[in-house]
């Protein structure tokens, strides 16, 4: 490492750039092999994976990285959260104050939620259609700016399923006020290696880790579409109307569409602000996919059921958010119900009530 390198560093809280806060506090770390900055209970390591921990994540003028972490991974219902933060400042021509952008990635390891509006929500941001399945036969699914993993059941906690998921979110901040911005963490196959870095971390810590990690080496294969303006049907699936406005920022998703899952995702986007999750329909008869919808309230009024087709024990879910509630046609029950119809008949078990 050069010594004009040494000397740019930018100082955050009293500490260099070359620091990682673990638990709110400094930790001097240095960028010299074979001494890496470490993130997430030393999950990611600087300069492995995508651009985001890397030196490229610090190309923009006044850049700063740096990371919080919970207590580790444990057996025990607390959730692991970590976080690693990029955030840079530029003159704003419009405004004697500058641009402040940041850019973070958070990473979480323990059960699923357990009440029934939170484990929704958590349904909603990692079923989400812009999602591809896990290769090599990961149960879970991946995007560029959001992955889940479900782990195996040794890791269970008081019957739910424990997880490793990661997000992205970005803002920027000027004379405008702050505003909410699309950031990609990586390509798919990045995302998947920090997904599978952070599982077989996180199990390690919790003592639930399987005789040999988990792994992945193949690419990832089907990419989703990309999102369109909400029609009728939704997401393209016969009998599935919702009256959504004819002016709407509504745009749909269509995802994973194989013989053991389905996805698709309504969310309403504006310019500037976060999108709101309006709608969403899983299909899915893999076990432990299926185990993520345990514990919710269950009926067609509900938008749940559970099948058994071809063997097979599969879940049917539909669930419109607040600003679509009660807009079914003719009513919300009677699209859910549609929906397992269809689809039921798609994967070749009639109504979806059994074969």
């Amino acid at each position: 490492m050069d010594g004009r390198r040494k000397r740019r560093g930018a100082i955050w809280a009293g500490v260099a750039v070359g620091a990682v806060v673990v638990s709110g506090v400094g930790l001097w770390a240095t960028d010299s092999p074979p001494f890496r900055d470490s993130y997430c209970w030393g999950a990611w390591q600087q300069d492995s994976g995508p651009d985001f921990l890397g030196e490229k994540g610090l190309a923009k003028s006044g850049s700063e990285r740096k990371a919080t972490e919970s207590a580790q991974p444990s057996a025990g219902r607390h959730l692991a959260r970590c976080t690693v933060t990029v955030q840079s400042t530029v003159p704003d021509d419009d405004s004697d104050e500058s641009l402040t952008f940041q850019e973070q990635v958070t990473a979480e390891y323990g059960p699923v939620p357990s009440g029934a509006e939170d484990r929704r929500a958590w349904i909603a941001r990692y079923f989400d259609g812009s999602g591809t399945r896990l290769p090599d036969g990961l149960d879970g699914l991946v995007s560029p700016d959001r992955a889940m993993l479900v782990l195996p059941r040794a890791c269970d906690v008081d019957g739910r399923p424990s997880a490793v998921t990661i997000r992205s979110g970005s803002t920027g901040d000027g004379h405008l006020g702050k505003v909410t911005m699309p950031f990609t963490i990586g390509t798919r196959s990045e995302v998947t290696r920090m997904l599978v870095d952070l599982a077989n971390t996180g199990m390690g810590k919790a003592g639930c880790a399987p005789a040999e990690p988990l792994r992945t080496t193949s690419p990832v294969v089907t990419i989703p579409e990309d999102a369109e303006t909400a029609m009728h049907p939704l997401c393209r699936i016969p009998g599935v109307t919702v009256e959504s406005g004819k002016d709407s920022e509504y745009r749909q998703q269509v995802g994973v569409v194989d013989g053991r899952l389905q996805t698709c995702s309504v969310a309403w986007r504006a310019r500037g602000v976060p999108d709101e999750p309006a709608a969403q329909y899983v299909m899915t008869s893999e076990p432990r996919l299926a185990a993520l919808f345990d514990g919710l309230p269950e009926g067609a009024a509900e938008g749940l059921t559970r099948t058994e087709c071809k063997g097979r024990r599969t879940v049917f879910y539909g669930h419109l958010g607040t600003a679509l509630k009660g807009a079914g046609e003719p009513d919300d029950r009677t699209v859910f119900e549609r929906f397992t119809e269809s689809v039921g008949r798609r994967i070749g078990c009639g109504s979806g009530e059994g074969a």
